[in-house]
């Protein structure tokens, strides 16, 4: 680890309380020169530290600058020592898209368990090529790095379930509010999207398994201070209100909210590493499904919408639908949509 990260996990571990710089320069084995580089280039990203002579350095409760260290600080799989996926996180305060980052690593031979986290993104994608909206401080993006041993396409899919799964009970373990799913893999909170999930693939062409997956997962952690572009304005929402004062004297949501995805999306994808016996994410999900039982528009690439009612979602995450004729499908791709009230 360089200085700045080293110093970083101090400061992080003491959140709040001055830390001395003697203390410092020796658990670093620095000079005190070294060490107010690395404080200021940390305030350059975004860090609240204060100095006081005699009492050193405190970095600000207020922080909400997203980090490697406080996202592993609040990870309780970490603190597990049976799990066999430990994830190697790291964060960039912006880039093109988190997705392209694990896709860049996946072929130089990054190992599972790889986390790219952002707080912005540039070139933020959806499903079919669609732009994600990313901004700066009030989103939340990261992508998993997968490499399961003999995948198929459609076992591939079960990550997207999973993630639509751990992403609500994040939020719910950070928020206290409900979070629901609208097949295939958005999330939504009273009646609006907070987040969008967009699992990408790529198998080997001789054997047909899986090479690797990547589960990008894109979070709108407040409402951008001037709001949601014209386009997306009347769907789109946010986990939090920064009118809420709960939220505004909780430090590190961001990080807090990362680590509870990654905690939930684990137990899911790695069940040996917390607990035993299946994991019941399918079950979960049906439940968080809020358009079963519901009228609904298939949308199929190059087709007229059709009318169905949903009627329940199988173990591969496939939605049964009953169309007007009374024929009935299980739906493995295209979108739906359907009247929110």
């Amino acid at each position: 680890m360089s200085t700045r990260d080293e110093l970083l996990r101090i400061l992080e571990n003491n959140l709040g309380e001055f830390v001395s710089g003697a203390y410092i320069s020796d658990e670093l084995g620095v000079s005190g020169t070294a060490i107010w580089k690395a404080i200021r280039k940390l305030r350059s990203e975004g860090y609240v530290i204060n100095a006081v002579t005699n009492r050193g350095y405190q970095l600000s409760a207020d922080s909400d600058v997203l980090s490697a260290e406080s996202i592993y600080n609040y990870m309780r799989s970490m603190r597990n020592s049976s799990c066999s996926l430990l994830p190697n996180i790291e964060v960039f305060q912006s880039t093109d898209s988190t997705n392209n980052i694990c896709r860049k690593k996946a072929v130089a031979g990054e190992p599972d368990g790889y986390v790219a986290v952002a707080a912005n993104q540039t070139a933020g994608r959806g499903r079919r090529g669609r732009n994600f909206y990313s901004p700066e401080a009030t989103g939340l993006y990261l992508s998993i790095l997968l490499r399961p041993s003999g995948y198929s396409a459609q076992e591939a899919l079960r990550f997207t379930t999973m993630a639509a799964v751990a992403v609500c009970e994040a939020i719910e373990d950070i928020s206290g509010s409900k979070a629901e799913i609208k097949w295939v893999n958005d999330i939504f909170m009273d009646g609006r999207k907070v987040c969008g999930i967009l699992t990408e693939a790529s198998f080997d062409l001789e054997g047909g398994s899986l090479d690797y997956a990547i589960v990008g997962i894109g979070i709108n952690v407040f409402v951008p201070e001037k709001g949601f572009p014209e386009e997306i304005k009347d769907t789109a929402g946010a986990v939090f209100n920064l009118s809420d004062k709960s939220v505004l004297n909780s430090p590190d949501i961001r990080s807090r909210l990362a680590a509870s995805v990654l905690d939930h999306f684990i137990a899911y994808a790695y069940a040996s590493c917390i607990g035993s016996g299946k994991p019941d994410y399918i079950r979960k999900y049906r439940e968080r499904c809020f358009v079963l039982g519901q009228d609904i528009k298939v949308l199929m690439p190059g087709k007229e919408p059709r009318t169905a009612h949903a009627l329940d979602v199988d173990d591969e995450c496939g939605l049964l639908v009953r169309y007007e004729d009374g024929t009935e499908e299980i739906l493995r791709s295209g979108e739906i949509s359907i009247r929110i009230n």
